[in-house]
């Protein structure tokens, strides 16, 4: 077998509790490469794109890489891909922690699980032996409680990592993400849901073996070559180790693409109260790094109360901060606290929150819609800390929430307030403030996301070179480019963040070492491109088109009022076009028959 896999994949059938395992394909693996991409494979051929995203037709994958395990830097991520209940596209959620390491030493590359149980159930892996347990105990219970009970109840070995959902999952709350080692997330698109959908509330996992390598003197020595360059990169060697993500709220602030007010604005005025800085300076205890990560970006944080807990992250400081126009990094800290046991993501959280109170603002939302409840509006500390929980809950006026907030601002007849794309809210960069970073937004196969193509990095953090975040030219093919590498990176089972630091011909260099496939470095982004156009031609037919590769018309139209950015819009007229034609794709936005040739699709 190659080197980097376990060479099974782990099938379960909740339906008809039939277990049964399969080898991995070589060939999938060399044109797919794993985690992502070998997953969206299996998604395309055995799910409809128009089957019923919460229905036992619908498949969850847990997916791992076959760097995930190997000493690689941040060597321990995984991909969840189904296909997502907020907005019916093909889904990948990648996490990082211990979980999918823990994952592979059972024996197995990926997890497959199809049908519905009869009853909540949660799965049990060591090896060759895989229970479906009952999960009666633990409806209704927060992540934290979940993880610690079925820990206890399987030995109270520490070694033991849980993946699992909170009552947001179990409620079908199609913002509604995993959670693993307690803290760590697949945040997106809804993939918790699925799982609730299932009625499966968590997969344990312990194992004892270890990854192989194909060419390990090879190995060592691109190793060498990629710490040092992370060990000396200004990102992942200062900036993330000092302050986590939120490194970037002053950066991005100061670049006046901080969304403030919804997307009102490009700027927060109290910034220094909710930044990086500021959390080191007071509730900060320690770092914390994922499995194989030489980086250490996590934070471990505890409030004055006692409480204590991970995060947040650069994007949920600012959806729970700026965003919904709060100055309180106590309750920024404590939002982020209840999203992580409800199992919701904090992306997707604050921004339909924040939704909400500029509906509020403008006058479309009345007392009767939240009788009982606070009034959602920007600024309002008890707003935010009852809502993240009554999203979970399905409560109230959480119950329209918990359908993201495309569907909520829909329901009040105003769907241009719901700052998303295809259906998934928009994270934390006005795209007005930067031309690549809008282009990528609008074409993002699993909706509004940073993290499929980050052109913040080159357009304003400068890596690998700096380049003007508000022209237009040649910002397509940097787009292209991005988005192919991270396909390469998520299927590897890498975390994103060592690409400050990294580059193609590092990937392909780590990637052959340890599979023993001979990688050039074009074969390798023709691995990630391959992967995208997959999940472009999925999405097609699950109903999306060219109309979808767009931004909210706030975006278009609207100037930034504000800022160093000020009176910038987005201009996709000129970027879409050339976007398409450079990826082969026609003036509709769908790959021609030559492009899928080529990629042997």
């Amino acid at each position: 077998m190659l080197g980097g896999y376990m060479g099974k994949i782990l099938r379960v059938n909740l339906s008809t509790g039939e277990i049964k395992t399969e080898p991995i394909d070589r060939g999938l693996a060399e044109e797919f490469v794993g985690a992502r991409g070998y997953a969206a494979k299996i998604i395309f051929d055995e799910v409809d794109p128009k089957a019923d995203p919460l229905g036992p037709d619908n498949k969850l994958i847990f997916a791992t890489g076959p760097l995930t395990l190997t000493p690689a830097p941040t060597g321990g991520r995984f991909n969840v891909v189904t296909k997502s209940p907020l907005n019916n596209t093909i889904a990948a959620s990648n996490s990082g922690g211990f979980w999918g390491a823990e994952l592979k030493k059972t024996g197995y590359d990926m997890v497959i699980v199809e049908g519905k149980a009869e009853k909540p159930c949660y799965l049990w892996i060591t090896g060759d032996n895989v229970e479906i347990k009952d999960a009666s105990q633990l409806t209704g219970q927060d992540t934290a409680v979940t993880t610690d009970r079925i820990i206890d109840e399987l030995g109270g070995d520490d070694k033991i990592k849980v993946a699992c959902i909170g009552p947001a999952g179990e409620n079908l709350v199609n913002i509604a993400c995993v959670i693993n080692d307690r803290e760590r997330a697949a945040g997106r698109t809804g993939v918790g849901a699925v799982m609730g959908s299932k009625n499966l509330k968590a997969i344990a996992v312990k194992g004892n073996q270890t990854a192989s390598i194909a060419n390990r003197d090879k190995f060592r020595e691109v190793l060498k070559n990629a710490m040092e360059k992370i060990k000396t990169n200004a990102i992942t060697s200062q900036g993330l180790p000092t302050y986590g993500t939120m490194v970037l709220n002053n950066i991005i602030n100061e670049h006046g693409l901080y969304p403030t007010n919804n997307f009102q604005r490009g700027t927060f005025d109290s910034v220094e109260n909710v930044c990086g800085e500021k959390l080191v300076e007071t509730y900060l205890v320690r770092n914390k790094a994922c499995f194989g990560c030489p980086i250490g970006c996590g934070r471990v944080t505890k409030l004055p109360n006692g409480e204590s807990g991970e995060g947040p992250e650069y994007e949920t400081s600012w959806a729970f901060s700026a965003n919904c126009g709060i100055d309180d990094l106590v309750a920024v800290i404590q939002a982020n606290y209840i999203c992580n046991k409800m199992g919701l993501d904090t992306i997707s959280t604050g921004v339909t929150i924040s939704a909400a109170m500029e509906l509020y603002e403008k006058g479309y939302l009345d007392k009767n819609d939240f009788i009982g409840q606070p009034e959602p509006r920007f600024g309002s500390v008890e707003a935010l800390l009852h809502y993240a929980r009554a999203i979970a809950l399905r409560e109230g006026l959480g119950d329209a929430l918990a359908d993201g907030s495309y569907e909520f601002t829909k329901r009040y007849g105003h769907p241009e307030f719901s700052m998303s794309v295809k259906k998934q809210e928009l994270p934390a960069y006005d795209p007005r403030g930067a031309q690549g970073h809008a282009l990528q937004y609008a074409t993002s196969n699993r909706g509004g996301c940073h993290v499929r193509g980050y052109l913040i990095s080159p357009e304003i953090l400068g890596a690998p070179e700096k380049i003007d975040p508000y022209v237009t030219e040649g910002k397509a093919q940097w787009v292209k480019t991005l988005q192919d590498l991270t396909a390469l990176i998520d299927s590897e089972g890498l975390c994103l963040f060592t690409s400050f630091a990294l580059g193609l011909e590092d990937y392909t260099a780590l990637l052959s070492a340890v599979t023993g496939i001979e990688y050039t470095p074009e074969m390798a982004l023709t691995a990630g491109e391959r992967v995208w156009n997959l999940e472009k031609i999925w999405n097609l037919k699950a109903g999306y088109s060219k109309a979808d590769d767009t931004l909210p018309t706030r975006f278009l139209e609207v100037p930034l009022p504000d800022g160093a950015s000020r009176g910038q819009v987005v201009r996709i007229d000129v970027t879409l076009p050339e976007y398409y034609e450079i990826r082969g794709w026609n003036t509709e936005g769908i790959p021609t028959e030559s492009k899928l040739e080529e990629l042997s699709l």
